[in-house]
């Protein structure tokens, strides 16, 4: 079997929320049956409510944070006031707007009448929100809203982090995205993108800018990075964002108050930036971050010619005096808002990095100018509304002034890392968006991050492995039961007997199982006696990790043969039950206690199911390790075919001045995989068939629709 080296989707892990991000998408189902409004109406109300539910936590989480405070003698015994919910990244809320004051409200009637009170008492205490909260629940049925407040009031909920909710937020975002709901879903710029630009530009200071701020993800992820660092977003960094669509720069709002921030965003024909500045902030940002719209052609050329953050000059103007392509406006108004120091990243159409003719020219001053510092390609279908592969742009504007780097372009191809969500939709997994980041940190001579995350994947298979001893017990006992319920009617005596091969079979699995399992217990304890005994509290250096990471990779191996095996004793243990039941009438005979079986045999599959998760994610994390060091195994930048290539000035002229990054980093040579993950493989099949099989039953249901209010 033959696969590209750098593997196709990488095996992210999870924490259980997808199911119930699926169960919340039900709230708009019911809506679209239970109400006569269109998506687009109905959009912006399920927002509302996701913010109030979040804002009730937030300040029933500062008051508890606030009472332990008065408690211990940290703070007076006084009447609370507005600060002291804000310090705690809360809101003071009124009473009367608590989500759970409200549901107790619906005894009252008018329950529509109380979240719109609720709305308004949200805005007149915190004045960043004023006029941007939705205010038209009188239109819902009483009963409809009452369900669809029960949806989001679960325990899991009420007692969510924040970034649980922010993760809520950008499902809802994401499915609207997919359901073209709400302007074609260009507003929405995938996570893990968004993700990847803060890796890179590392927005932890000053005034951060985004001229096409959509929904605001910029903002919320720049807020965790920041957040992550241990620092206070808010005494950090000033968000400024542009964006024309009214009804997306309330959702921009609504993202920075469910994240707890602050930001000033323009709307309307104000923020139209390829006219103005909204702000006033050329040249004064440390950070710009942007996914504009791509390839847009009807910016009048005579109103920008003179705009001081046109330095380079006009691309292309055509007979009717519109720029031929605004692509290189932008690259343009994004290089000169940031002041000397300033990083800059940019979602841009593939198409842009080899544009000819008038474009050529302003992208090669561009280059010339010493800004362009990485260029990242990535493939298609990270967009939910656009199947095309896109480019990102780094600007660096203290990079000429670095010797070293001033006339170097980073040209990172990773179209070949991606994680498969659906039939459709790709991603990157953490450790993907891990991985890329630590490829920037060894271009900028960080070697040392570099290390860290090495050493924190090994520390995690470590520790994956310690933990996947749990559930491996676990599923042993409900085999040994299960065997144990089996063991009178299958060793019954018959002539012939077609249970008894099969049954020999189970009993040898069962064996197999037991000793790998106690091989791989001692393998892991050893490996964390080692790891413990070789840390000393101190950070590893790159031998010692090589060193450690090749001490897992047995453990690594009997992951896998342990999977294997755990697979096959559950599919040997059906069979035994099928073949007593079908063949050999099992459920008449007093030596099968068929409901006891039927029970412990539901048991084993979710033993298995939860060990072969546990097992694989030990595996999972050496790999990571793994995928890291042996690419660049002196822990120093080095050329990868296929992946990366530091490219100096002379070579892009070269080629024309092109920064497509797959025009310099090569192929990646095929090699045999001796370690194909065939379930993997199978899972990823599955998931395309139920992609298809919910897309053909929405089709059908459309059509029955349309059939009957034809009269069909």
């Amino acid at each position: 079997m033959k696969k590209n080296e750098f593997g196709s989707a990488v095996d992210g892990h999870f924490d259980g929320i997808e199911q119930f991000e699926a169960d919340l998408w039900k709230v708009a189902d019911n809506l679209r049956a239970n109400s006569n409004l269109a998506s687009n109406e109905y959009f912006m109300p399920i927002f509302g409510l996701i913010f109030l539910r979040h804002a009730t936590n937030r300040y029933y989480e500062a008051k508890a944070a606030i009472d332990e405070d008065i408690a211990a003698g940290r703070m007076p015994d006084r009447p609370l006031i507005e600060a002291d919910f804000t310090r705690r990244r809360a809101m003071m809320l009124p009473e009367t707007a608590r989500y759970d004051v409200l549901l107790e409200m619906r005894k009252q009637g008018n329950l529509g009448a109380a979240v719109n009170a609720a709305m308004e008492a949200v805005e007149e205490h915190f004045s960043p929100l004023a006029g941007q909260l939705p205010k038209d629940y009188e239109r819902f049925e009483d009963d409809v809203l009452e369900e669809m407040m029960r949806t989001f009031d679960s325990e899991t909920l009420r007692k969510a982090s924040g970034d649980v909710f922010g993760r809520i937020y950008e499902y809802f975002l994401a499915e609207f995205s997919k359901d073209r709901a709400h302007d074609n879903g260009e507003f929405f710029t995938p996570p893990s993108i968004v993700q990847t630009i803060v890796n890179v530009i590392e927005p932890d200071h000053g005034v951060i800018l985004d001229p096409a701020c959509g929904s605001g993800g910029m903002f919320a992820q720049s807020s965790h990075f920041i957040e992550n660092e241990g620092q206070d977003t808010m005494e950090r960094v000033t968000f400024y964002g542009h964006e024309k669509n009214e009804t997306t720069a309330k959702l921009a709002q609504i993202n920075l108050a469910v994240h707890g921030l602050q930001g000033a965003i323009r709307a309307g024909n104000e923020a139209i930036t390829y006219y103005k500045d909204p702000h006033e902030l050329a040249g004064k940002c440390d950070f710009v971050m942007a996914n504009p719209p791509f390839n847009v052609d009807e910016v009048d050329a005579e109103k920008i010619k003179g705009d001081g953050r046109l330095p380079f000059g006009l691309p292309g103007v055509n007979k009717a005096k519109k720029v031929s392509n605004a692509n290189y406006l932008w690259l343009s108004y994004f290089y000169s808002y940031l002041n000397e120091n300033g990083r800059a990243g940019v979602v841009m159409s593939s198409q842009a990095s080899s544009a000819g003719r008038d474009e050529a020219k302003v992208r090669q001053k561009l280059v010339e100018s010493g800004a362009v510092d990485v260029m990242i390609d990535i493939r298609g279908n990270f967009f939910y509304t656009r199947t095309v592969p896109c480019q990102l742009w780094f600007f660096d504007r203290a990079k000429k002034r670095d010797p070293e780097r001033a006339d170097q372009v980073l040209m990172l191809d990773v179209r070949n890392i991606y994680r498969k969500v659906s039939r459709a939709i790709f991603d990157f997994s953490p450790e993907q968006q891990k991985n890329i980041a630590a490829i920037i940190w060894l271009y900028r001579k960080k070697s040392d991050r570099f290390l860290e995350l090495v050493e924190s994947y090994l520390a995690q298979a470590i520790a994956e492995g310690q933990a996947a001893t749990k559930p491996l017990a676990a599923f042993k006992e409900v085999l040994v039961k299960l065997v144990d319920l089996a063991e009178p009617f299958a060793t019954e005596s018959r002539d012939p007997d077609p249970l008894a091969e099969t049954w020999k079979e189970l009993i040898s699995a069962q064996t197999k199982v037991f000793t790998d399992t106690m091989a791989f217990n001692q393998e892991v304890a050893e490996r964390a006696a080692d790891w413990n005994k070789g840390g000393n509290g101190k950070s590893r250096d790159n031998a010692g990790l090589h060193t450690e990471r090749k001490s897992l990779h047995d453990a690594a191996e009997s992951c896998r043969d342990l999977i294997r095996q755990i697979d096959l004793a559950a599919k040997i243990m059906g069979r035994v039950a099928d073949m007593a039941i079908k063949e050999l009438d099992a459920q008449n005979s007093d030596l099968w206690r068929n409901s006891e079986i039927g029970k412990w045999r539901k048991s084993l599959e979710s033993a298995r199911t939860t060990t072969v998760e546990a097992l694989r994610r030990t595996r999972y994390f050496v790999r990571q390790a793994d995928w890291l060091q042996q690419r660049f195994p002196d822990a120093e930048l080095c050329d990868v075919e296929g992946l990366v290539k530091l490219v100096r000035r002379n070579e892009i002229e070269t080629h024309d001045w092109s920064l497509t990054p797959g025009r310099y980093v090569g192929v990646a040579p095929e090699e045999e995989d001796e370690d194909f993950d065939f379930e993997e493989t199978l899972r990823s099949i599955h998931t395309d068939l139920k992609g298809l099989n919910e897309e053909a039953a929405e089709l059908a249901a459309r059509i029955a629709r349309n059939l009957e209010e034809l009269g069909v």
